[in-house]
């Protein structure tokens, strides 16, 4: 991918430089994860030096943490758990709205990968004024999806349901490596009987975090 771009001058070529940036980014984490795509390769991508990317963020990190952002507003926008519901017995209610989480983000591969990246690697490399940005839009987000839940389980309270969303972000963390793990590692695993199913894994964590925080309320 070559953009052919001259030096930025307008508010509109910065902008362009940004976007093409982040789209460069996004096409390499379709194919590896984040952690092996270095600055001077999706700076050649994108058809920059990389002093000239730095123009337009302040390091990878921080342009891996755009496409989180931009990633995970998308999947709120699509994300559908349908109306308020009364409980069902055996919590069969909070069994869908966390089966329905976890199987559609299951979907959003680059998502869980910079989902389970942010706090060891992406936030470690970042300005504190980059880092306060991010922080607030992505406590915004958080808010967000505690309201979705909302919508379909009332009885949370929105502290509980802050607690399930912050419980969404910490179990993807640890769920999305461990369910992808290295070719050595995997084939020792596929020895011992295979890595459990990231969704169906997910999905029960989801599960008990979400009927735990229910059943405090009632």
């Amino acid at each position: 991918m070559s953009a052919g771009f001259q030096r930025a001058r307008r508010p509109e070529q910065i902008e362009a430089r940004r976007t093409a940036i982040l789209a460069a980014a996004r096409e390499l984490l379709a194919e590896r994860p984040v952690a092996d795509i270095s600055l001077r390769e999706l700076a050649c991508h994108v058809g920059l030096a990389k002093s000239n990317v730095l123009r337009y963020f302040d390091s990878r990190e921080a342009i891996f943490l755009e496409v989180l952002d931009t990633e995970w507003s998308a999947w709120l926008d699509a994300l559908a758990l349908g109306d308020p519901a009364p409980a069902d017995p055996g919590y069969a209610r909070e069994e869908r709205v966390a089966g329905k989480i976890a199987a559609t983000l299951a979907e959003r591969r680059s998502l869980c990968e910079l989902i389970s990246a942010m706090a060891p690697v992406l936030e470690r490399n970042i300005s504190p004024e980059f880092a306060r940005s991010f922080k607030g839009r992505a406590a915004a987000s958080t808010e967000r999806l505690g309201a979705l839940v909302r919508t379909r389980v009332p009885e949370l309270s929105a502290d509980g349901a802050r607690q399930f969303a912050l419980g969404v972000v910490i179990l993807v963390s640890g769920a999305w490596p461990y369910a992808n793990p290295t070719d050595a590692v995997a084939a020792a695993t596929a020895e011992l009987g295979g890595a459990p199913s990231f969704a169906a894994g997910l999905a029960e964590g989801l599960t008990n975090l979400l009927a735990g925080l229910v059943a405090r309320r009632r």
